[in-house]
């Protein structure tokens, strides 16, 4: 991925955990691989935590440091990045100090590129103040998630970026989109007459899709008590994937191509009756358990969070598509925290053979099925049954393994540093539109309001297990299981 496309980067929230951790990181290893970033783009950080240049630059060796590069840090890269980064102190909730960014990036050379790593409640006067000094014209703008709390907050900022920003202009990021095994999913559908005629109702009888966490809440109970996971996974992260692995062949792989199919499966989300969530929707708390070795607490007694919250930790859904493709095949979303391991993967089950001369285990649930894993460890199996040597016709499961390490030689690219370059370079198909994350927050609501009018709380599960019973009674009732011996 080679680019000549000049850039001035502009990171707010400099100094911020994300910056910290992903931002940073990604930049400096598109700036380590060479090519990726032009020679003269720069990187613009916008702090408070910070008084000038020297600064900035002492905290950024000592905490985005050891964030990157897994094998060590090549020290002349690492030095010619941190001549790439300028600072700028302003105050964010003051519109006059604007005027110090635009004269300190004004000479700065080719496209402006403003990354909002901030609370959701600056990104409406962080655009309003871009706007107040020309800053808005000719510029990206990258937003974070959450984007809103329900639908009505989301079209509130969408309304307000929007009166400033054209649509073309604005990147809501979701970095799910940016995995590997997402991409490659997207070639083993559209670049292989293999599982075309596979992928459709005749012959998948359910998708289950599973992002969990060992980690709890961390320091973010604030946050977290008023989000919970459904609103901080399902409406975004879940749903994203959901929609590539279900959306129809795009005609080209143009940004608005690709969210067109997109949107088309977020607008055939079956709209859930609220009298039957108690059925299709299963919330939970995690309690005080052990995870590898070590006992951690329960979330009612995190910092930051209310006593007795009702806030869910984890949710699991049976979702249903209502189009031609998919009409009847159940799709089983499943998110939560403090669970048994951390795992993210899209698992599609193949129907059984409709008559079996080899016995049960043939018809068994499961025994062909596609195994996407997104992390830790990033791999696409293809599991089906072969005849165990020895004597009878004894069938076992077996899997080919695409181990992308072994076929390509350079290594592969992280989430972040492929949706980074995609900004910088003007390429929207990864990113979300406006239309797709209002689908989105129609189909969740619902679920939202049902939740909190039953006042009924979420159900206990102990931390290390994979959340409530209620999640895996859902897919018995399906005739399946939530696929976890394989983590």
């Amino acid at each position: 991925m080679q680019t000549d496309s000049s850039f001035t980067f502009v990171l707010f929230g400099g100094t911020g955990d994300l910056s910290m951790r992903k931002i940073l990181p990604a930049l400096f290893e598109a700036h380590r691989a060479g090519g990726m970033l032009a020679d003269s783009g720069k990187i613009v950080a916008v702090a408070r935590h910070a008084t000038n240049r020297g600064e900035y630059i002492q905290w950024v060796n000592e905490h985005v440091k050891p964030h990157v590069s897994k094998n060590g840090v090549d020290e002349t890269a690492w030095a010619s990045f941190l001549e790439r980064i300028e600072f700028v102190n302003i105050d964010l909730g003051k519109a006059e100090d604007f005027v110090h960014l635009r004269d300190a990036i004004q000479d700065l050379p080719g496209i402006r590129v403003f990354y909002l790593a901030t609370g959701p409640s600056l990104f409406v006067p962080i655009c309003h103040a871009l706007a107040s000094v020309g800053l808005n014209e000719n510029s990206r703008i990258v937003l974070e998630k959450p984007l809103g709390y329900d639908l009505k907050s989301s079209n509130a900022i969408n309304d307000a970026v929007g009166e400033i920003f054209a649509e073309e202009q604005i990147y809501r990021i979701d970095h799910y989109l940016g995995k590997e095994p997402v991409q490659n999913l997207l070639a083993l559908r559209f670049g292989n007459a293999l599982f075309e005629p596979l992928w459709r109702r005749e012959w998948v009888e359910s998708i289950q899709i599973t992002i969990a966490e060992e980690l709890g809440v961390e320091a973010r109970g604030d946050f977290y008590d008023n989000t919970g996971a459904l609103r901080d996974m399902v409406q975004n992260h879940l749903l994203q994937l959901l929609s590539i692995v279900a959306m129809e062949p795009p005609h080209s792989m143009d940004s608005d191509s690709v969210r067109d199919e997109k949107l088309r499966v977020l607008r055939a989300l079956k709209p859930i009756d609220p009298r039957d969530i108690g059925k299709v929707a299963v919330r939970g708390q995690y309690h005080s358990g052990v995870i590898r070795g070590t006992s951690v607490p329960a979330y009612a007694t995190e910092p930051g969070v209310k006593h007795e919250s009702a806030t869910e930790t984890f949710v699991a859904l049976k979702v249903e598509i209502e189009n031609w493709r998919w009409a009847g095949v159940p799709f089983f979303l499943r998110t939560g925290k403090r669970l048994a391991d951390r795992v993210a993967e899209i698992v599609v089950n193949f129907r059984a053979v409709p008559h079996s001369a080899l016995g049960a285990s043939a018809l068994r649930a499961g025994a062909n099925r596609l195994v996407i894993r997104l992390q830790p460890n990033e791999t696409i199996r293809l599991y089906c049954l072969a005849k165990q040597p020895g004597e009878g016709m004894n069938l076992a499961s077996v899997h080919l393994d695409l181990a992308f390490d072994q076929f390509f030689r350079e290594g592969q690219m992280e989430a972040y540093q492929r949706l980074l370059l995609d900004v910088i370079n003007g390429r929207l198909a990864l990113f979300v539109r406006r239309d797709e994350q209002e689908a989105a927050w129609r189909w969740v609501e619902p679920i939202l309001n049902e939740w909190k009018a039953s006042n009924k709380p979420p159900k206990p599960y102990a931390s290390g297990t994979w959340g409530p019973a209620a999640s895996s009674a859902m897919l018995a009732q399906h005739g399946t299981y939530w696929l976890e011996e394989e983590n």
